[in-house]
Parts: C-alpha cells; structure tokens; sequence
C-alpha cells in the first residue's frame, strides 16, 4: 500500500521566495530517499502564501524512516521559522 502524504503550509508573504529556494535545493535529495515515490510541490491559486506538499511512499515505514532523519530535521526547522500559521499534515491512501 502506498501512503500518500499531504502537508499543507501558510507562510508569511515575505518569506515564500525563501522557502521556495529551500525547497528547490532539497527536493531531489527528498525524492532519492528510501521509499520515496513521488514528490511535488503545489501553491493554492486563491491564497498564493499557502503551499502543499504531496508525496507517495511505498509505507509508512519508510516515512517515518525520512521523519527521523537528520536531513529532515534540518530542513523542516528552517521551513517551520517562516510559517505564518501552523501546518496541516495528514497520510492518506488511495481508495479507488
């Protein structure tokens, strides 16, 4: 079963050039993580400060394997100093 991860993020307006420079530079080493399936990175069309992540991982494992990480870690207390409200982040699987 492939666990599809949704993480969503309301940044503050003057720091989304930021993240989105850090998101550039880490994303190939996220998507060459065991496990890892598929990233991609969407901007809602009406709040342009809010982002989402969606990635597939062959299990929960595996995720939770990339969580632990140092890389992880790093990244995700960079991107946690510029949210301008706390994310949402749920896994989900495919139902049909």
């Amino acid at each position: 079963m492939v666990i599809i991860r949704i993480v969503r993020m309301t940044f503050l307006p003057e720091k989304i050039s930021e993240f989105q420079s850090i998101f550039e530079k880490c994303q190939n080493d996220i998507k060459q993580m065991p496990g890892c399936l598929h990233l991609e990175l969407w901007r809602d069309l009406d709040n342009p400060n809010i982002f989402v992540t969606h990635s597939h991982w062959e299990t929960e494992e595996y995720l939770n394997t990339y969580k632990n990480t140092e890389f992880f870690g790093l990244i995700w207390k960079r991107t946690k100093a510029l949210f301008a409200d706390k994310p949402l982040a749920f896994s989900v699987e495919k139902v049909s």
